[in-house]
């Protein structure tokens, strides 16, 4: 029995990176004398065994081969005779295709150390095009190393190019679609993602609204004049400016969708599955970014009229979320680096919420005389709150 480092560890070492999790091959063993060493089995598709202590996943040396369409489309043969390059080469990329011996020795078959310096992700084998989600996986992991200087191989690219032509994929589920993106939203660079996924071609089948922001230049009825080609690098400018500015799934996402019709979004949101918070923010960020943009030159009614409709009093955290997409939208948009409006429907929301509904129950009034008092006195203070600002 043979134990390596494997993937992601090896490749982040090699790049100075932080190690968070670590993933081991067996070589020459059985489940069951990984189970006779306390080792406990989980997943039924292939056998992968948890440390006993550690509680790491060891996995069996394995190959795959093509049974079908789409990302479980496989079929997978583990055995004591299955050799580690033969494990590795059924990997997607040569950077996560290098192994270390518990020696620390480097196995590096397909020169994964050689494309680290060279910064290239570049494919393993022909196997590649039998997987369609690796088309997702690639562009993620551009969206990861791209400030590090990374780009596709062109020979990796032109497989992918090949694999979308041919509807690969077009196979993958929704949830993983979502899961992949939901991740490389989060990545250093996450305009990346979504431009190597227009590059290969995979975008038109994977999310079909976003690609139709990219087509050539149509002319659109949109409130801003742009034709839809602007409007795709518009998006992935907010979704940058964006990832500046928060940490939050939802904020991200709103700021790339909110160029979509509303339509168009909600097609968007129901085939991939997408939370209702992301699809949320990213429907009031479409219909309300221009009041928002606004707010700074509004009167103490429009202000109020606006944190009425965003139900600012219940999702007061939503309406941050809301200025967050808005303000990296304005900074796009005007190229400033601050966005006034925000920081003033912050002090309006502020200044409403100190009217406390107590104090006109103790004068009396009961009913919809409560709701019409704190309205008019919400508008006093944010109109004070104008006045001496």
């Amino acid at each position: 029995m043979e134990i390596y480092l494997v993937g992601g560890a090896v490749r982040d070492r090699l790049l100075g990176r932080p190690v968070h999790d670590r993933d081991w091959v067996v070589v020459g063993a059985t489940p069951e004398e990984m189970l006779s060493l306390g080792y406990k089995q989980v997943g039924a598709d292939f056998p992968v065994f948890l440390h006993p202590q550690t509680h790491e996943e060891y996995a069996l040396a394995r190959t795959e081969r093509k049974s079908g369409q789409g990302y479980h489309g496989f079929k997978v043969f583990s055995s004591p005779d299955v050799t580690l390059e033969q494990d590795l080469q059924r990997r997607d990329l040569t950077i996560n295709a290098m192994a270390e011996a518990e020696n620390g020795t480097l196995v590096d078959p397909f020169n994964g150390k050689q494309d680290l310096h060279q910064r290239i992700l570049r494919h393993v084998s022909p196997a590649f095009a039998e997987d369609p989600l690796r088309i997702l996986r690639v562009a993620r992991f551009a969206a990861r190393l791209a400030p590090a200087g990374f780009t596709v191989a062109a020979e990796t690219l032109d497989l992918m190019r090949q694999m979308a032509q041919q509807g690969e994929a077009e196979h993958l589920v929704p949830e993983r679609i979502w899961q992949e993106t939901r991740r490389a939203l989060h990545e250093q660079s996450p305009r990346t993602y979504f431009e190597v996924l227009l590059q290969s071609g995979a975008l038109a089948s994977v999310m079909p609204e976003l690609y139709a922001l990219f087509e050539p230049p149509v002319a659109r009825p949109r409130s801003t004049g742009a034709d839809s080609s602007k409007r795709g690098d518009m998006a992935l400018r907010t979704l940058t400016s964006a990832s500046s500015l928060s940490d939050e799934t939802s904020v991200r996402f709103a700021a790339l969708a909110m160029a979509l019709e509303p339509t168009a979004l909600q097609a968007f949101c129901d085939r991939l599955k997408i939370p209702n918070d992301c699809r949320e923010l990213a429907l009031l960020a479409i219909r309300h970014h221009e009041d928002v943009a606004q707010a700074a030159a509004r009167d103490a009614g429009a202000l109020l009229s606006l944190l009425d409709q965003v139900d600012a009093w219940r999702r007061p955290d939503r309406l941050e979320r809301l200025l967050q997409v808005c303000e990296a939208e304005g900074r796009v948009r005007t190229g400033a680096d601050d966005f006034p409006s925000a920081d003033v429907l912050r002090r309006a929301l502020a200044a409403a919420q100190a009217v406390n509904a107590r104090t006109f129950v103790d004068q009396g009034l009961t009913g919809k005389a409560v709701g019409k008092a704190i309205d008019e006195e919400r508008l006093t203070r944010i109109q004070q709150l104008i006045t001496t600002a």
